[in-house]
């Protein structure tokens, strides 16, 4: 595939076609218009029939568009994913699966609010918080995602190094040779190639399935720790971390920015929405499978030995695994270890980088090459670099980290996911693709469960006298009072929607025009919208919960050390 000095695609013929929808939008990287160029085939800039086709060609386009949603969820299985999964079900056995059944509303939700964003918008997440809400929140969202990020990419190598200790390989050798394939992977200024190496190390992943059938699980104890709630031990602040830390690990911030700029970088305009929604709802259901197969692993393979309650790390699981159910389950669990910490590893830095992309308004795409876009592959070679360096220095405390940075993740999350929901009943941005009614309804019950959950962590933290029946009755009490305010920002909602209607009938005719042609809606130019407003009630809201969580953030920082020093 050639580009021109554009970086629009000129191998098809279409080159005005893209540089038309360029002219026209808000996207900031050239080579972030024309064909869609996935790794099993090319969707045309101009072709107008295949998002109606029905049959093969369906199928086939289907296949040419898939890949962020299918990347960024089985990349929520990496290292971290692996480490909590599989200390959930060393520890607890199998009850906890139901958290993973309740997470996967949680995940489509969210992830296809990007879709919608990166679509319509052309533009990559942090990009849209600067514009909408100003720098102040803006550096705060970014900032948080670099800290976070970072500390992800770090939990990666250690991941990639506790696999190679297991084949009995030292880690200057294989931490090194990760650094190096990673950034080959990426910077071959080809999309399709890129793309293509990571549906082969998903098609591996799947290894999961079959090593929790050779474990023989008790099939209904399976469904019914699934289908029913509830806490081995009771509700202690130790469980709760662990809660938050699936939820972190399951539902990242770094997904929200990751899949959105994926999503512009593969050149998904609105007509194939439909197709990435699928994308993402077939990457939600294999993310899950697999996360239950890493519970299930443990949790089997492991019952009724020393090892069952004493997890240390995912080494330590691979190596009790190869001892009490045989070297081909530990060989698999470590192999299954070292593919997430790579599939991770690349999702995250790009996530990172496309972010710093958009912040600094340099070429962020993988269809240039690194002559091309050299401040973008330079920011992706530093956090790989740094990130191996901090896991070869002796006594790093890499325990920590790894424990650590899911329940932060959890904990951010409430954050990001209000920025989203912000930006999606943006009439400005999404223009006739902003949420309805029932998806601000169920974002809403996400937001604030994960705000419960941070809260009760923190309650547990600094009164570690609370019961769990006392912790049972907060998060009650804190359930009835987000229902009720659920309640008065729905009959706002319809107050405002109605006064809105009845005062500008001539908006009400545009947009019903407009959403005859949502397929060709995109959002305008950012130089061309006024910034969004910001009521006193949304500036002491959004200030509230950015004071808590990073009062929650230095809790679970307390507690993680409290739990790694053995207190």
């Amino acid at each position: 595939m050639k580009f021109d000095r554009s970086g629009v695609s000129t191998s098809s013929g279409t080159k005005e076609a893209a540089q038309g929808k360029l002219d026209d939008s808000a996207v900031l990287d050239s080579a972030h218009v024309g064909d869609i160029i996935g790794a099993f085939g090319t969707v045309k800039v101009d072709d107008t029939r295949s998002s109606r086709s029905k049959g093969w060609r369906r199928l086939f386009t289907l296949l040419a568009i898939m890949g962020p949603g299918l990347v960024v969820m089985v990349g929520d299985n990496d290292a971290g994913g692996v480490a909590t999964y599989a200390q959930a079900g060393q520890n607890y056995g199998p009850h906890l699966l139901w958290t993973l059944l309740l997470l996967i509303p949680v995940l489509y939700v969210n992830q296809e609010m990007v879709v919608r964003l990166g679509a319509v918008t052309g533009v990559g997440h942090a990009r849209l918080i600067f514009n909408r809400f100003g720098k102040f929140w803006g550096a705060f969202s970014v900032i948080d995602l670099f800290i976070l990020n970072a500390l992800t990419i770090v939990t990666e190598f250690i991941g990639v190094d506790q696999a190679f200790r297991y084949f009995g390989l030292p880690s200057y050798l294989g931490i090194p040779v990760a650094a190096v394939l990673l950034f080959l992977f990426a910077s071959g200024g080809s999309f399709r190639r890129w793309e293509r190496w990571m549906y082969l190390l998903i098609a591996f992943n799947l290894a999961v399935i079959p090593m929790a059938i050779f474990v023989h699980p008790n099939y209904g104890q399976v469904v019914s720790n699934t289908i029913i709630p509830s806490f081995p031990g009771g509700i202690n602040a130790s469980l709760l971390l662990l809660i938050i830390a699936i939820v972190g690990t399951t539902v990242a911030p770094w997904q929200l920015f990751f899949q959105q700029s994926n999503v512009i970088d593969k050149r998904i305009t609105p007509r194939w929405i439909p197709y990435e929604r699928i994308d993402t709802a077939v990457g939600v259901v294999l993310t899950e499978i697999g996360a239950a197969a890493l519970l299930i692993v443990p949790a089997y393979a492991l019952a009724h030995t020393h090892a069952f309650g004493n997890f240390t790390s995912a080494l330590g699981t691979a190596v009790s695994l190869r001892a009490h159910a045989g070297s081909v389950i530990g060989d698999l669990f470590a192999l299954v270890l070292l593919d997430a910490s790579l599939i991770g590893a690349s999702a995250v830095t790009l996530s990172t980088t496309y972010a710093l992309g958009d912040v600094f308004n340099i070429r962020h795409s993988l269809h240039w090459s690194p002559r091309r876009a050299p401040a973008f592959y330079l920011f992706y070679a530093a956090l790989l670099v740094v990130s191996a360096v901090i896991v070869l220095i002796p006594h790093s405390p890499l325990g920590l980290i790894t424990t650590g940075v899911q329940a932060l993740a959890g904990i951010l999350l409430p954050s990001a996911t209000v920025f989203l929901v912000l930006l999606c009943n943006d009439r400005v941005v999404l223009g006739p693709w902003v949420n309805s009614v029932a998806r601000n309804i169920v974002s809403g019950v996400i937001v604030w469960i994960l705000v419960l959950l941070s809260l009760a962590l923190t309650a547990a933290t600094v009164f570690p006298n609370l019961t769990g029946t006392q912790l049972v009755q907060g998060l009650g009490v804190g359930a009835l009072v987000g229902a009720l305010g659920g309640v008065v920002l729905l009959v706002r909602g319809r107050l405002e929607s109605a006064t809105y209607d009845r005062t500008t009938p001539s908006m009400k005719m545009d947009r019903a025009a407009v959403l005859k042609e949502r397929e060709n809606w995109r959002m305008p130019k950012l130089d061309k919208l006024a910034r969004a407003e910001m009521s006193i009630g949304r500036k002491l809201g959004l200030g509230t919960l950015r004071a808590y969580l990073v009062l929650a953030f230095v809790m679970v920082i307390v507690k993680v050390v409290q739990l790694a020093s053995g207190h």
